[in-house]
């Protein structure tokens, strides 16, 4: 009877030792507690993954020290039905990603948004914020179950459609988040991602040293520049992006050209700019044969001839044409305004020029205008002669007496 109770009491003692241990955080609080961990629980258990695999990692283009390095997310595209984050690596970090990178990857949208997330929460602690924490939806960087207008979809986080600049959660109808799917029309869900956006075409240094008021030793350093976890994850888990790849989900370059009000500028100062050019015409013809001598000296003394000065407009004439079919707006708009102010400034001195007369007081007292040219100043020569004098008339022999004529016409006997 001892040997059978001893016999039941070690049965007992094993199925004990065997059973699982389940352990409850607060009774009432079970069910948060459940959901709470779908919600975080896949992600951290995809975090640990990920930083056992970066600590085996020792492949031939390992990197050990992360310090120079910097890297630059493109943006997201789909390539081979996979959505993967397009980057560039350089080696040398303080030329802020303005030389040739060491070569252009692909890494899936989780990975890479997962090592920037560990990143991001790495420096948070360095400044001190022990308390920060994932955002919520990080848990849509696995495949996930959801309940679509009282269907069940799959969903997880992918490029927007229509850009490369964003990211969104995508729908999909298998398990696996591999065979994509759409609701009205859209393969991307409503679902707010806002907080796990990449800063694409932003370079990101690999190693972010902060001001650290406590004391640190060497292991920190040490630490620091050998745990980079954004860029020594996407580069472990990194595929080449060839030529043609890199090509792919560029943003579209709007083609520039002119618009209504910049036609109709260019029309009106066009022709402001005719306007002043016939009227420069006809104050030439206009100008006296001493101007236009004057003028002649003054371009031979500057080295020009007339033919010279023509050539030069024309020349810029079809510059600006030139330009402004290629559609370069602002040396066009800086040339049109030059030769208008040109244009402007001369026809001003042909027309100062022209209203400026001398003129005279003549023996009169009246005032006489003269011109520039040679003959009209001959003219006015002539005007300005004093009066001439009549010849006194002939004195007759049988007159006892001589009379005498004055100027004023009496008569003197």
């Amino acid at each position: 009877m001892r040997s059978r109770c001893l016999f039941v009491l070690l049965t007992l003692l094993g199925l004990v030792s065997f059973t699982p241990l389940v352990r409850c955080d607060g009774g009432d609080d079970g069910d948060d507690g459940d959901d709470g961990g779908d919600d975080g629980g896949a992600a951290d258990d995809y975090f640990d993954d990920l930083y056992i695999a970066e600590e085996d990692y020792d492949g031939d283009d390992y990197i050990k020290y992360w310090t120079d390095y910097a890297i630059l997310p493109k943006r997201c595209i789909v390539y081979n039905d996979v959505d993967v984050i397009m980057f560039s690596v350089y080696e040398h970090g303080y030329k802020q990603c303005s030389d040739s990178p060491m070569g252009t990857y692909l890494t899936p949208v989780p990975r890479f948004v997962t090592a920037y997330l560990k990143e991001v929460k790495m420096n948070e602690n360095d400044k001190g914020n022990d308390d920060y924490a994932h955002p919520e939806s990080v848990g849509y960087l696995q495949c996930q179950q959801v309940e679509i207008q009282n269907q069940v979809y799959y969903v997880q986080l992918g490029c927007t459609d229509g850009t490369s600049q964003s990211l969104s959660v995508n729908i999909y109808e298998d398990n696996t988040c591999e065979k994509r799917s759409t609701v009205d029309g859209f393969d991307d869900s409503n679902i707010d991602v806002s907080d796990l956006q990449l800063p694409f075409k932003s370079c990101q240094a690999c190693v972010v040293w902060l001001d650290k008021n406590d004391d640190v030793d060497d292991q920190y350093y040490e630490y620091k520049k050998t745990n980079a976890p954004l860029c020594s994850s996407v580069w472990q888990y990194k595929s080449t992006c060839n030529s043609s790849c890199q090509k792919m989900g560029m943003e579209p370059t709007m083609k520039d050209s002119w618009t209504s009000s910049d036609k109709v500028l260019l029309t009106v100062l066009s022709a402001f700019g005719c306007a002043m050019l016939g009227a420069i015409l006809q104050k030439r013809q206009q100008m006296s044969n001493k101007d236009a001598l004057l003028e002649q000296a003054a371009m031979t003394a500057a080295g020009l001839q007339q033919s010279h000065v023509i050539g030069i407009f024309v020349l810029v004439l079809v510059v600006i044409v030139i330009f402004a079919s290629l559609v370069m707006k602002n040396i066009t708009w800086a040339m049109l305004l030059m030769m208008n102010t040109v244009l402007f400034a001369y026809l001003m001195k042909l027309t100062v020029d022209s209203s400026v007369a001398r003129t005279i007081v003549g023996p009169d007292g009246q005032l006489i205008r003269i011109d520039s040219d040679d003959t009209s100043i001959a003219s006015s020569t002539n005007q300005m002669d004093p009066p001439s004098v009549s010849p006194l008339p002939p004195t007759h022999a049988s007159s006892p007496t001589a009379a005498a004529t004055t100027t004023d016409g009496a008569v003197i006997t």
